[in-house]
């Protein structure tokens, strides 16, 4: 795992080529499995298991669903990384 120079408390696991970076932090291990998602002006959080937007910040309509797009692709990889 890389560190986020950007915003320390998420480390950069995943860079889309489309800008955005997801991180899963290390401090959430009380909750269920989620990603952190950074780009385009917004931030997200992704609930993993049900791929449902726990929150979201600056981003217009269309985005969230780009954002789900990807973390659904790499919702395996994700889910590891939150089991480590």
């Amino acid at each position: 795992m890389i560190a986020n120079r950007h915003h320390p408390g998420v480390p950069s696991w995943l860079r889309d080529r489309g800008g955005y970076r997801f991180g899963i932090r290390a401090a959430d291990c009380g909750e269920p499995p989620h990603v952190h998602v950074r780009g385009h002006g917004g931030a997200a959080k992704i609930w993993l298991a049900t791929l449902g937007v726990a929150n979201v910040k600056g981003y217009n309509r269309r985005e969230p669903a780009v954002v789900l797009s990807i973390v659904f692709q790499h919702r395996p990889p994700f889910l590891e990384m939150c089991r480590t």
